[in-house]
C-alpha cells in the first residue's frame, strides 16, 4: 500500500514519464516501419510493455534498455503469425490500436487480456473493421475479448463516429493503410491526434478537414528516430499536487502540449490557477514545452462537450481538485469514464467520499461541492492506476493519513510516482 501524509508544501522541479500514448504508437509504427527506429524516452509501465511483447511474438526485434528502445522494423507485411495468443495485459490502446492492425495480415491471430479487458466494450472497434472486410469474432458477438481475428484483403471506407475516441479512429485509419481506397473518419468532437500527427512522421500522408481524418491505402512507414514527451496526463497530478497545498510551486520539464490532450490546463486556469509555458518547442510533430505552477485559491467550473475527449484521463484528478474549490463542480457528457479500467465515475465518487468530499454521481458525470475539509482513510484503488494517483493527491489536502490499496496499478503509467510525490513533499 502507498502512504500519503498531509503535505506543507509542494515544490522542486521533476521531469514526469514518456507519453503513454505516444509511446505505444512508436513501438507499433517501428514495428511496421522498413528500417530500424530508435526511442527515446518510452514509458516502461506495464501497458506499453504489454505493446513490446505482442510484437516480439509476431517475430519483430526489440531491444528495450529502461527508457531507450530499438525496433528492428520488418515492413507492413513483415509479421509473423503467433504461435500463442496475444495477451495485451490491461492495455485497451494496445488491443484496439493492433485490431485495425490484425485486420490487415495474411494470417489468423487471437488477443485478450486481464480481467479489466475483458469488461471493456470492443464492437466499437469490431464493427467497421467487420464493415472493411476483416473477420473477426469473440464474445457477444465481438462486444468482449478474446477477439479472433483473420485479417486480408480490406476496402476504404467513410466511418462516422459516434463517439470521439483516438482508439476507434487509430484502428480504422491503421487499417485504412493497407485498405483499396481511401478511408476516412469523420468525429463528433476532435480526439486525440497523435496517431495522425506520428504517421505524418513516418512519412505517411494524412488528411484532415475539419472533424474529418483520411488515408490512402498502399502506403508505407520508413524507420525513423522518435523522442517521447512527458506524459501530460501523469503531470497532472502534479499540477493538481501544487493547487491542493498552498504556499506550492513546481516545475514540470519537457511535457508534451498537444491541443488535443491540454484540457486540464485549461480547466485549472478557468478555476484560477497558474500554469505557465516555458521553453516551447516541437519535437517530432508534437508540440513540448515547460510547466511552471504556481498555488491559487480554486473556484468551483461546469465542464462538458467539446472539452470533455481533451481531459477524460484526467476528470478523477479534476474531481480531487474540486474538493478544494469554491463553490460546485459540475462534470457532465462524460459517459465515455464507465467504460474505463474502472466505472470512473462510481470509482471517484465512492473513493473519494471515503476522505469526506462532498460529491454525487450523475447519468455521465459528477457534481462536486467545494471547499471541503478532507480527512485520511484507507482508499481502494481497484486496480486503475488513475484512480489510486488521484486518491493520492487528495492524501495531500487530508488530515492524518491516507493509505492507497492495490497500488501497484500506478506502474501502468507512472513507475516512479511514489518517488516523485516524496521528493516534492516537504
Amino acid at each position: 500500500m502507498l502512504r500519503v501524509q498531509k503535505a506543507n508544501r509542494i515544490e522542486g522541479k521533476v521531469k514526469v514519464p514518456g507519453d503513454k500514448s505516444i509511446s505505444h504508437r512508436a513501438v507499433m509504427f517501428g514495428a511496421l516501419a522498413e528500417g530500424t527506429t530508435t526511442i527515446e524516452g518510452f514509458l516502461p509501465g506495464a501497458d506499453c510493455l504489454s505493446t513490446i511483447s505482442c510484437f516480439r511474438r509476431m517475430g519483430i526485434e526489440i531491444v528495450q534498455e529502461e527508457d531507450r528502445v530499438t525496433v528492428h522494423g520488418k515492413g507492413w507485411y513483415g509479421l509473423q503469425e503467433p504461435s500463442q495468443h496475444l495477451d495485451v495485459g490491461n492495455s485497451g490502446t494496445t488491443i484496439r490500436l493492433l485490431s485495425g492492425i490484425m485486420a490487415t495480415q495474411p494470417f489468423h491471430v487471437v488477443m485478450e487480456g486481464d480481467e479489466s479487458i475483458a469488461k471493456r466494450p470492443m464492437r466499437r472497434v469490431v464493427g467497421p473493421l467487420r464493415q472493411m472486410g476483416a473477420k473477426i469474432d469473440g464474445r457477444k458477438d465481438g462486444e468482449f475479448t478474446p477477439l479472433a481475428i483473420r485479417g486480408g484483403e480490406l476496402k476504404g471506407i467513410h466511418y462516422q463516429s459516434p463517439v470521439a475516441s483516438a482508439q476507434v479512429k487509430s484502428a480504422i485509419l491503421l487499417a485504412g493503410l493497407q485498405a483499396k481506397g481511401v478511408t476516412s473518419v469523420t468525429e463528433p468532437h476532435l480526439s486525440r491526434d497523435h496517431t495522425e500527427r506520428m504517421l505524418q512522421a513516418f512519412g505517411v500522408s494524412v488528411v484532415r478537414d475539419g472533424l474529418t481524418v483520411s488515408v490512402e491505402g498502399g502506403q508505407q512507414l520508413k524507420g525513423r528516430d522518435i523522442r517521447v514527451p512527458g506524459d501530460i496526463s501523469s503531470a497532472a497530478f502534479l499540477i493538481a499536487a501544487v493547487m491542493m497545498v498552498p504556499g506550492s510551486s513546481l516545475l514540470i520539464e519537457n511535457v508534451g502540449l498537444n491541443p488535443t490532450r491540454t484540457g486540464i490546463i485549461d480547466v485549472v486556469r478557468a478555476m484560477g490557477g497558474s500554469v505557465e509555458l516555458v521553453n516551447e518547442r516541437v519535437v517530432n510533430e508534437e508540440p513540448v514545452a515547460d510547466l511552471s505552477v504556481t498555488y491559487a485559491e480554486l473556484n468551483g467550473v461546469e465542464i462538458g462537450g467539446e472539452m470533455i475527449p481533451r481531459l477524460i484521463d484526467e476528470v478523477p484528478v479534476i474531481a480531487v481538485m474540486a474538493t478544494q474549490a469554491k463553490g460546485k463542480t459540475v462534470i457532465r457528457d462524460a459517459q465515455e469514464l464507465k467504460v474505463k479500467e474502472t466505472d470512473r465515475i462510481a470509482t471517484v465518487v465512492s473513493e473519494l467520499s471515503k476522505l469526506g468530499a462532498k460529491v454525487t454521481p450523475t447519468d455521465d458525470g459528477m457534481i462536486i461541492e467545494g471547499p471541503t475539509p478532507l480527512t485520511g482513510s484507507r482508499i481502494d484503488s481497484r486496480g486503475d492506476h488513475r484512480i489510486g494517483m488521484a486518491m493520492a493527491i487528495a492524501g495531500l489536502a487530508a488530515a492524518g493519513e491516507t493509505w492507497i490499496e492495490n497500488d501497484e496499478a500506478i506502474a501502468v503509467s507512472f513507475p516512479n510516482f511514489a518517488q516523485i510525490l516524496a521528493e516534492i513533499c516537504r
